[in-house]
């Protein structure tokens, strides 16, 4: 044989010898190490990016194998020395949180009175495709926890932000509202006071409740609301059920009521309901308006009272502690 045939039959040979699969071969197997790939992450660090919205950031962030969305607002003339305030703003069922952040009115009160605002997004209720907060009852189906997140989201601005930690709200509209009741119940420890317009307990809420400080609490309800019902269904509890609950709670001592003007001249005003001498020197109060629906209201729409003017008079009062003493 010429060298190269010489060379063409060696290296048969040890091809042969290598892929040989008999039981008498003396090659030995390659065993090639099995790379895991890590689990993917449970909480990752929010992105934020300028919205098209003024002096508005629009943030995600995985949490819990969920993509989560949230905006965040915040005005002019902040004082990075000086601690602020952080209100969250929650949507309705089905809603968006950009709906609720055009229509809520919150930002020039803001800017007047410098402090941040959330606005996070609901997740999908798979059972309705609708979005939605978690608060057990009607809820049931969801397996969001959506008391972490907002715990996250308060825990991150607190970093990213000089937030006045003692000074953390929250108000929603409708499945909003009741998750602001929710937050009041099982994150009382973040959450200063709260405000609902529109929302009530789920009894699940309800009976399972348990803040660990007097809490001041903001209902704005409308008597002829079709969806949250003022006296209840099988969906919340009523209104009556629900500030008698805070009122039990909280300890306050006298209830009175008295009439809401009459601002828009149609005829219908409303009822103001405030329980006071409460425990911290807090007060509970609950806005019930004549003929009013299930709606967010504001005097730009002709309606006698402007929910996000209130709600921040009200907020402005107190901190975790009670009331402020300035």
């Amino acid at each position: 044989m010429n060298k190269l045939t010489n060379c063409i039959f060696l290296l048969s040979l040890v091809f042969l010898s290598g892929c040989g699969g008999g039981g008498g071969g003396s090659s030995e197997d390659i065993t090639l190490p099995i790379i895991t790939p890590p689990p993917p992450p449970t909480n990752t660090t929010p992105i934020c990016s300028n919205s098209s919205y003024p002096k508005t950031l629009y943030c995600t962030v995985k949490r819990r194998n969920l993509d989560r969305e949230f905006f965040v607002y915040i005005p002019d003339g902040i004082d990075a020395s000086a601690p602020v305030p952080l209100l969250f703003g929650l949507h309705g069922y089905t809603s968006r949180a950009v709906w609720f952040l055009g229509y809520s009115n919150f930002q020039p009160i803001a800017d007047e009175e410098k402090f941040i605002i959330i606005y996070p997004q609901g997740s999908i209720l798979q059972s309705t495709g609708q979005t939605h907060w978690n608060v057990g009852g009607w809820t049931t189906s969801s397996s969001t926890d959506d008391v972490d997140f907002i715990s996250s989201l308060i825990d991150w601005s607190a970093e990213n932000y000089n937030i006045n930690v003692n000074r953390v709200y929250s108000t929603g509209m409708s499945n909003g509202g009741y998750m602001s009741y929710r937050l009041a119940c099982e994150l009382s420890y973040k959450t200063a006071a709260i405000a609902s317009v529109t929302g009530s307990m789920t009894p699940q809420t309800y009976s399972s409740c348990s803040p660990n400080h007097p809490t001041a609490v903001l209902q704005i309800h409308g008597d002829v609301d079709g969806v949250v019902p003022y006296y209840g269904d099988w969906k919340g509890r009523s209104l009556p059920d629900v500030m008698n609950y805070w009122k039990e709670y909280n300890d306050c001592q006298i209830e009175d009521v008295s009439s809401v003007p009459d601002v828009n001249e149609d005829g219908d005003g409303g009822f103001f309901f405030v329980y006071e001498q409460c425990l911290a020197d807090i007060q509970s109060q609950m806005y019930l308006m004549t003929n009013m629906g299930h709606e967010w209201p504001r005097f730009s729409n002709g309606n006698d009272i402007d929910a996000a003017q209130v709600i921040w008079q009200f907020f402005s009062q107190y901190d975790i502690d009670g009331r402020i003493n300035e």
